[in-house]
């Protein structure tokens, strides 16, 4: 044989053995990457359906709160007559007036309503019962000016 003839038939076959390897390679790695795929789609909806159904057990939480909030003065537990009750919503639940139905106020009770076993103060509402523990409540009147009052009468018909 000819030395032009063997390195010309080495040069082939290294060519093909290549490209075989090549191709071998691309359909392995091509097969891995399309099964990776199926488990990464399959783990990404699972954890859509959790995070799903955590938003609605959380949302369903929220509206029962806030249900019970407002509920509160019906509720066997509430000590007080349901008619001095006020509900406020934010940033605190309620406003409790005891006596206000005879017309003699006692007190005033400012009230969060929690519901839950892990029911805690919100910073905020944590600040406003420092506030109120420590005797940071004012009364204040606001009183319209003679100005605003002669503008109201003359939008009267």
């Amino acid at each position: 044989m000819q030395p032009g003839l063997i390195i010309i038939i080495a040069i082939v076959s290294a060519i093909l053995s290549f490209a075989v390897s090549f191709l071998l390679l691309k359909w392995w790695f091509s097969r891995k990457y399309a099964e990776w795929q199926i488990i990464e789609r399959a783990s990404l909806d699972a954890e859509r359906k959790s995070i799903r159904k955590q938003a609605i057990t959380q949302s369903r939480a929220v509206l029962g709160g806030r249900f019970t909030e407002q509920m509160a003065p019906y509720l066997p537990e509430f000590k007080y007559d349901p008619t001095e009750a006020r509900f406020i919503g934010s940033p605190v639940d309620m406003m409790v007036f005891p006596g206000l139905s005879q017309g003699e106020p006692t007190e005033i009770i400012i009230m969060e309503i929690k519901n839950g076993p892990c029911a805690q103060l919100t910073p905020v509402e944590r600040k406003i019962q420092r506030l109120v523990e420590e005797g940071m409540v004012r009364w204040e009147l606001l009183e319209r000016s003679g100005e605003q009052s002669s503008l109201d009468e003359d939008l009267q018909p």
